[in-house]
């Protein structure tokens, strides 16, 4: 056989399965399952094909490995506003889009910094970390962005920096950008410990919690001034022990991060703080009106992703195994308080739906009837009844979900698709919720 024929078919072929590896959803695709409660893609914002043949399926090149997505709704002089915010990983933006207006693009937050920009940064320096890459001129970077969370009724955005661009070992401060959401212009910098992922506001607006992914810590920032100038760090906690920073240059830092801290959530009544331990499992409690990190309860499934509450149910998804838990929240914190301190608690009462592997994050309707988990290995969403965690069914996604979020009225759920090593992804689907 001539080798160049040989040779060529077999790029063709590894292409073709390459390509049928990470196929896009179609627009309009349904779920299977219950007919109780369906998905539909209803609209999309990608960046993998300019020319659409659905009016709905808009093509956007800064939508670049999106990673979060928050949908902000108030009303400003009379005015509903309903914004979709996606926080891109890559490109140096968040992109905003009107939801009111068929998905119109409102501006692009970017997140690079010039000594221009110094006014933003009232500090620089942070507490037990130092900068080495560039000392003299720290605040000049381009920030990667993962979460991001509102607070003081709206009025603010907080989006934290995975690292500042030239920190590629993430062993040096982060940073926080802190936007005025009715302008969508970013008025202040924090500092941050290395590798600040996720990010919580309470529900009293007293204060905001920064996750550190990159060394076994969480802080805490008092905001209950409302008055952004004042806001300012509190507390300082460190799970077990902190990491020691001192890594080879071919560290991955995804995978070398200790406990792995990432889903963060407040109680409702603001008495306590909950972080999931993607490394060593559990989930670590904190005190917040003590301002003191009390221990691990542990019982759970291990590599704890995302945490919710809604009402009384803590929710959770175990990334690994691709399952989602319920458990009554009061129950489990009353059953840690009443252990001994220091000895190791196990609380077993949870109840368990499989929603498929690599589940990541989760959403529950207002009405705490449905949850709704992305399932990233196998590129779909998954439906959940949680009265009984029965998993109703599920709907094809485009390559590797992520991100979502709910609209207040729960006809919407918006989802990111990120994509895993430049292949798939760069999406995000807009499904339309139908409940029976």
């Amino acid at each position: 056989m001539n080798k160049f024929f040989l040779l060529t078919s077999l790029l063709l072929v590894s292409g073709t399965v390459a390509y049928c590896q990470f196929p896009k959803v179609k627009m309009g695709a349904q779920s299977t399952g219950s007919h109780e409660i369906q998905l539909k893609l209803v609209a999309r914002i990608q960046s993998f094909n300019q020319h659409t043949r659905n009016k709905l399926d808009f093509f956007d090149k800064a939508i670049n490995s999106p990673k979060s997505a928050l949908i902000l709704e108030k009303t400003v002089d009379g005015k509903s506003i309903k914004k979709l915010y996606i926080n891109n990983l890559e490109g140096g933006v968040t992109s905003v889009y009107d939801m009111n207006d068929s998905l119109r693009k409102i501006t692009e937050i970017k997140h690079s910094f010039a000594l221009s920009d110094s006014g933003l940064f009232k500090e620089t320096d942070f507490p037990g970390y130092t900068f080495k890459a560039r000392k003299a001129t720290p605040n000049v970077f381009i920030g990667k962005r993962v979460e991001m969370c509102l607070s003081n009724n709206g009025k603010y955005l907080w989006v934290p920096y995975y690292r500042r661009d030239y920190d590629k070992l993430s062993t040096e401060p982060s940073a926080i950008a802190l936007i005025d959401a009715d302008s969508d212009k970013i008025i202040r910098v924090f500092p941050a410990a290395p590798l600040p992922k996720m990010i919580a506001c309470s529900q009293d607006d007293k204060y905001i919690a920064v996750t550190n992914w990159g060394d076994n810590t969480v802080h805490l920032i008092d905001i209950s001034s409302g008055d952004p100038a004042k806001f300012q760090y509190i507390a300082h906690f460190v799970v077990d022990h902190q990491l020691k920073l001192k890594f080879s240059k071919n560290t991955n830092r995804d995978d070398v991060c200790g406990l792995c801290l990432r889903g963060t959530v407040f109680t409702p009544d603001s008495n306590y703080l909950f972080v999931g331990r993607m490394g060593g499992g559990g989930i670590a409690v904190f005190d917040l009106n003590a301002k003191k990190y009390l221990g691990t309860i542990f019982g759970a499934n291990n590599n704890i992703r995302h945490l919710v509450i809604n009402g009384d149910y803590l929710f959770l998804s175990s990334n690994q195994d691709g399952n989602v838990q319920k458990t009554r929240w009061k129950d489990m914190i009353d059953f840690f308080l009443a252990q001994t301190p220091g000895t190791k608690t196990n609380y077993k009462k949870w109840q368990r739906a499989f929603t498929g592997l690599g589940a990541r994050t989760i959403t529950v309707t207002e009405d705490g009837a449905y949850l709704f988990a992305n399932a990233n290995k196998e590129s779909k969403i998954s439906i959940v009844r949680t009265a009984d965690m029965k998993t109703m069914g599920s709907v094809k996604a485009d390559p590797f979900p992520v991100g979502m979020a709910l609209d207040k009225s729960n006809k919407y759920l918006v989802v990111t698709a990120q994509g895993r090593d430049n292949k798939g992804g760069n999406s995000v689907m807009v499904y339309e919720i139908t409940r029976q």
